[in-house]
Formats: structure tokens, sequence, C-alpha cells
């Protein structure tokens, strides 16, 4: 019995270290430095930039190194810009992880014009809708960013 016992405790832990080696490699930790590309309703790019995330501990996000490569009618490349984001983890043990991201970005020189991302991270790729909204900025489209 004291056999069968240590077997079990033997499988358990490796299930756990097991589980515990993936989730450091998650393929939805969304960590990292990403660049993104936002196509309009004509298929057209309106916008394209660059940053480093960081998955802060409330969900909220650290942006740094925010670079546009593509300026758009609502943010210019010398203004400079204020970014907020959120990020959620979902999914199951099964390796089916997605999570939930957000990001505003604003430009100093002009505060009503923001562009507003909402997404769903999937591995390496976080993709879904914009819209930008303010001062002689209007759009919308989809949004494809790409962890580097």
């Amino acid at each position: 019995m004291k056999h069968l016992a240590a077997v079990v405790l033997l499988g358990v832990c490796a299930a756990l270290v097991g589980c515990g080696s993936r989730s450091s490699s998650n393929p939805a930790n969304i960590n990292g430095t990403w660049t993104a590309t936002l196509i309009d309703s004509n298929n057209q790019t309106f916008f394209q930039f660059g940053t480093s995330l960081v998955v802060q501990g409330d969900g909220t996000l650290a942006v740094s190194n925010f670079t546009i490569t593509s300026p758009s009618p609502c943010i210019s490349s010398g203004g400079g810009t204020t970014e907020t984001g959120s990020f959620s983890l979902t999914g199951n043990f099964n390796g089916n992880v997605t999570g939930t991201f957000g990001l505003m970005v604003q430009s100093n020189t002009q505060a009503t014009n923001t562009i507003k991302l909402t997404g769903t991270a999937t591995g390496n790729t976080i993709s879904g809708t914009w819209s930008a909204t303010g001062t002689g900025c209007s759009g919308n489209g989809i949004f494809t960013m790409t962890r580097h």
C-alpha cells in the first residue's frame, strides 16, 4: 500500500511540474515586443506602430517604447502619445488559452484624438477591431499585432 501511495504521489508531482513548465512558456503571454497594423474599411493601412507590453498584476498593461511607424490623420509621429490598456487571460488547461486585449492611444497634441483597439490574443498574435475618434479623426476597421 505504501508503494502505491508513493507512485500516486510521484505521478501528481510530475503532473504539477509539467503544468508549471507550460505556464512559463504560455503562448498567450502578452509580455514582449509587438508591431501592429490597423487596416481601415477601404482595406488601406490607417496606422502602424511598435511597442513593448507587460501585463501588471491588476490586468492593466504597461506600455513602453511606443513608436509610430506610419502616422494616421489622428496621431502624428511628432506630437507624442499616451497609451493605456488591459489584458485578461481566459481559457482552460488543455492548451486552449486566449486573452481579451484592449488598448487606447491618445494624441498628446490633440487630446480629443484617440484610437481604441479591442481584440483577442492567441499565441503570438492579437487581432480584433479598432475605432478612431476626434478632431479630423474618424475611422474603423481591423488590426493585427504580432509579437517579435
